[in-house]
């Protein structure tokens, strides 16, 4: 997966547990991701949409990952404008990725595949309301993973405490943990 090693920036925080996750996902054999909250980017020069390496870029990474595994990569969020700077940044992988504009609850609920990888990021931490967006996220998911699934969280500690508790009771296994994240699987 020499893909990865793009993404291996000094301000990718979250480069090692992406790395970690998307290695034992090949090694799964995993291949339908799913992503809530896509990669915003940052605006540079007043309107030029630019990569913010501090967010992870992760729908790059997860592009890069379908492609590699002839996969595909189902990508949700709330605003339009962060769908659009998406699309810019994954031009190469354009054809194994699918956006959404919706409400991630609204779009789990609807999604009608089973999800191999599911990665929770919408609402950022430091909303106070987040946690319970993210517990309510994995409810609706929780049915729809596939034997052996992984689900990475992001912002550890401001919006996944809910969510760990809530998916350890009920037969998820912790792989790996990080400052920023967490990944559990559904391999018992």
């Amino acid at each position: 997966m020499e893909f990865l090693k793009k993404y291996n920036h000094t301000k990718n925080v979250r480069f090692e547990s992406f790395k970690l996750a998307l290695l034992e996902a090949r090694e799964r054999g995993l291949k339908t991701l799913v992503e809530t909250g896509c990669s915003r980017g940052k605006i540079k020069f007043l309107f030029f949409p630019k990569m913010n390496w501090k967010d992870g870029m992760s729908t790059m990474i997860f592009s890069d990952y379908a492609k590699y595994m002839n996969g595909s990569l189902t990508t949700c969020d709330i605003e339009k404008k962060n769908i659009n700077n998406a699309k810019k940044f994954v031009k190469e992988n354009i054809n194994y990725v699918n956006f959404i504009v919706d409400d991630s609850l609204n779009f789990l609920s609807s999604f009608d595949k089973k999800i191999d990888f599911l990665y929770l990021d919408s609402l950022d931490g430091q909303f106070k309301e987040a946690s319970k967006h993210q517990l309510s996220e994995i409810k609706i998911a929780k049915d729809k993973l596939s034997m052996n699934s992984l689900v990475l969280l992001d912002d550890k500690g401001s919006k996944t405490n809910l969510s760990i508790d809530y998916m350890l009771k009920n037969g998820f296994k912790i792989i790996n943990e990080t400052k920023e994240q967490v990944l559990l699987s559904t391999q018992s």
